[in-house]
């Protein structure tokens, strides 16, 4: 079976945002793979995807911290300015973390590890709605 669809997420503020359970509830085609794959490409240049820490939310606060830390928005060397102070710092972060995850289907769900949650980076101050193309293929 192949499917894919669009999924939007509501606009968030600045930061990591667990969305595991909202794509999880926006596939409902996911249960019926017993084995398969989930793709989730992210169509934005500024916001990211990525596997990590679900319990904790020090976590995804640390790792924003960090990356504000080491990206900075006012680096005197930018050129990309023109859209804010927040744009080509989110540009970099997007880079470095990726835009697109590839999860394991098992049994009509996502094979998550039992720490393991799927995060939205937010990297713009007021990013604005997402949007992912889900592709999942399996049987």
């Amino acid at each position: 079976m192949w499917h894919q669809q669009e999924l939007r997420l509501a606009p968030r503020s600045r930061g990591f945002h667990l969305i595991s359970d909202e794509v999880s509830e926006a596939l409902p085609r996911l249960g019926e793979l017993q084995v398969g794959l989930l793709h989730l490409q992210l169509l934005h240049t500024s916001a990211s995807l990525t596997l990590n820490e679900n319990a904790d939310p020090d976590v995804r606060h640390d790792l924003d911290a960090f990356l504000r830390d080491r990206i900075p928005g006012d680096l005197p060397y930018f050129r990309h300015t023109m859209e804010g102070p927040d744009d080509m710092p989110a540009h970099i972060a997007a880079s470095l973390m990726g835009t697109q995850v590839t999860l394991a289907v098992r049994h009509g769900r996502l094979a998550l590890g039992t720490w393991q949650g799927i995060w939205l980076g937010e990297h713009r101050d007021q990013g604005g709605a997402r949007r992912l193309i889900a592709t999942l293929n399996g049987e």
